[in-house]
């Protein structure tokens, strides 16, 4: 099929999984944010590696500049939710994201070596896992009262994520063009989407609430 039809058909199916979140309940109706938060800088920073990780090997020039920018946003991010976790009471000297390795799903990520694969799986189905799952987190922020946390997500995070998912569409608008790569695209989503539903059940269990932020 077309790259057109083929990414319309991703997205249709990507969607069918990824909406199944909303339909969850909470396990508990109020945790401390600051674990969530835990969770968000470990997410960030690994999107933020991953996204440079890639770059040198990548030989096309739009998806390498697209990277490139998605690493000072991914830091970015970082740093905006690191000085919220400290005015909320939170101390960096005893946090580390890096502690105890990095996720199964970076993991996965940084193995895969053709450009499309990478944009389906990264940009346009890990960023789509992000999206919404931030949503639901800016919801659990305001039930809590924590707009001015709620704010960092609505006013910069989710553009920047919306923009890096419009990026690994139109990518692959452009290069997803045979059976073999669109084959490639659906398999690579289809792992992360696997892994990100994998890792998150596990952080449900941890922290007692379904709203985990990022992906």
């Amino acid at each position: 099929m077309n790259s057109r039809d083929f990414v319309a058909e991703l997205e249709k199916d990507n969607w069918e999984i990824i909406s199944r979140i909303e339909a969850e309940q909470n396990l508990e109706p109020q945790v401390d944010v600051l674990a969530l938060l835990r969770i968000a800088l470990k997410n960030e920073l690994e999107a933020s590696e991953l996204a440079a990780y890639w770059i040198p090997s990548t030989p096309e020039l739009d998806v390498k500049l697209g990277l490139a920018r998605q690493v000072g946003d991914e830091a970015k991010h970082y740093g905006l939710l690191a000085d919220r976790y400290k005015k909320l009471g939170g101390d960096l000297g005893k946090f580390d994201p890096r502690e105890g390795g990095y996720s199964p799903l970076y993991q996965y990520l940084t193995g895969l070596t053709n450009t499309v694969e990478r944009l389906a799986a990264g940009q346009f189905t890990r960023e789509a896992i992000a999206q919404k799952r931030n949503d639901l987190f800016i919801e659990y922020l305001h039930s809590t009262g924590d707009t001015e946390t709620a704010e960092i997500y609505e006013r910069i995070i989710q553009p920047d994520e919306e923009f890096h998912q419009e990026l690994g569409k139109s990518m692959l608008l452009k290069y997803a063009i045979t059976p073999e790569l669109q084959q490639a695209a659906r398999d690579a989503s289809r792992k992360t989407l696997e892994i990100a539903e994998r890792l998150r059940n596990g952080a449900i269990q941890k922290t007692g609430i379904y709203q985990i932020p990022g992906c």
